[in-house]
């Protein structure tokens, strides 16, 4: 249900906001015309990126973390959304969207895809939306929010306003990418990194996180979509890396892009008008190392840069033919949820997020009667030629998923990532839910969720996985 809020105070008056953002969507809807009616079917692909400033221009609270008591207390590096348009050589249109926020919730999600859907004629299974799940970017709808306990109504009209201003934004951006469409040519090719760590380990008396458990599994490849313009200068680069954009600890009040912002920026600084664009993998149970300072977390994202930089030079791999898209969900089935009189004596405990939990869970059990037995999980697939299988994962997606799916639809040529189009809660394997700990049970609460994924959640994802893949044969 949704809550009467007070409305916020603000230097900079919100109808302003409105009427440069709607301006900003009628070019970017100008732009689209014009592509779409000049450009034909070449030898090459076409590439258009664009990206926009998304920092608050006024106080927010910040997402990711259920400690801190009071909204932003100013910006220590600006946060952008990015998006690029690839056209094949069928002319088919596909736009990839990063933002340095902590996820896409399900409702922004879909709002953006209906409009781009209806104004920009880019079909749901064409719009892939990711973030850098940065820890210290705006709370954005009610994405996590049994979390933030100390939030008043005011502060939540606040979060519904930039919510709002951000779609706008968000269609604005993704039609100046396909406005800007131009031949281009595209690689693919892999690189390394070494600062993420596992950090989870499991005991006797249960699980100890977060640690570094230095023998735990990791992922530390860097893929690389490398994009040039027809007189091979940089035009954008996306590249990806499995581990929590966590390097800055929750008493860092001021926005900031964690160690994904900073590598982006550090490339656009290199490549002066070209995109940089990282997207989250399935580091869901991964840390980075060492953590807690900006200072770190800059350091991590210079680390990066300079590693992708390295790669950007060398012979990549051409990705050639056209593009092959799937968008779907399947149901992933809870564990048996709590009973009425489990939650009611829930709200006699001490733990306050458990209380906030079981008060949701009675009323939507009033509201509906009972509570969900499974999660509507979104997957979607992008094949790019013969070269490139690119699967997007909903939820913080833990690293066991791009293990598996590297080995069972060959490491060269699969590119896996989390975080994408609706970040809901952790998405654990079959042994992690074994294991237990917070990915597997507690994060749940946090989330809003009814109860924790039952260990048949890993097979159902994976087994649709490999049917969408078919699907595009």
């Amino acid at each position: 249900m949704m809550m009467q809020h007070e409305a916020p105070d603000s230097k900079r008056p919100l109808r302003t906001v409105s009427r440069s953002l709607a301006a900003r969507v009628r070019l970017a809807l100008l732009l689209v015309t014009v592509a779409l009616g000049t450009l034909h079917a070449s030898d090459t692909w076409s590439a258009g990126s664009a990206r926009v400033s998304i920092t608050p221009s006024q106080p927010v609270w910040l997402a990711g973390y259920g400690r801190r008591t009071m909204p932003s207390q100013g910006t220590a590096q600006e946060l952008y959304a990015r998006a690029l348009a690839l056209k094949d050589t069928e002319d088919k249109i596909a736009v990839l969207v990063t933002t340095d926020m902590l996820g896409f919730p399900r409702a922004l999600a879909d709002r953006v895809a209906a409009r781009a859907a209806e104004t920009l004629q880019l079909p749901r299974d064409r719009l892939l939306l990711n973030s850098t799940h940065t820890h210290a970017g705006p709370v954005v709808g009610r994405l996590f929010a049994n979390s933030y306990l100390k939030m008043t109504a005011a502060d939540w009209r606040v979060v519904d306003e930039y919510t709002s201003d951000l779609e706008d934004k968000l269609i604005g951006v993704i039609g100046e990418a396909i406005g800007n469409l131009a031949p281009a040519q595209v690689d693919f090719g892999r690189t390394k990194a070494g600062f993420a760590v596992n950090r989870r380990l499991k005991t006797k008396s249960g699980v100890r996180a977060p640690f570094h458990n230095w023998e735990g599994p990791v992922d530390h490849d860097v893929s690389i979509l490398r994009i040039r313009d027809s007189e091979a200068r940089l035009q954008a680069v996306v590249f990806g890396y499995a581990c929590h954009n966590t390097a800055i600890r929750p008493d860092m009040m001021k926005f900031h892009g964690g160690w994904a912002g900073t590598a982006q920026l550090e490339l656009e600084k290199r490549h002066p008008g070209a995109t940089a664009m990282f997207v989250m993998g399935a580091g869901g149970d991964i840390n980075p190392y060492p953590y807690g300072t900006v200072q770190l977390a800059e350091t991590h994202g210079q680390a990066l840069a300079e590693t992708v930089e390295v790669a950007l030079e060398k012979d990549l791999r051409p990705i050639r033919g056209s593009l092959r898209s799937v968008y779907d969900e399947v149901p992933v089935r809870f564990e048996d949820p709590p009973t009425r009189e489990e939650f009611k004596e829930r709200l006699k405990g001490d733990n306050p997020y458990r209380r906030v939990h079981a008060k949701r869970m009675l009323q939507e059990l009033d509201r509906e009667g009972k509570l969900p037995e499974s999660y509507a999980y979104p997957l979607q697939v992008w094949q790019l030629g013969m070269d490139l299988t690119l699967v997007a994962m909903a939820g913080e997606v833990v690293v066991d998923y791009v293990l598996r799916l590297k080995r069972e639809m060959g490491s060269d040529q699969t590119w896996v990532v989390g975080f994408s189009n609706d970040v809901f809660g952790y998405v654990p394997s079959e042994r992690i839910l074994r294991e237990g700990g917070a990915e597997a049970t507690t994060e749940a609460i946090h989330y809003n969720l009814p109860a924790p994924f039952a260990p048949s959640i890993e097979e159902t994802i994976i087994e649709k996985v490999h049917e969408l893949k078919q699907r595009l044969r």
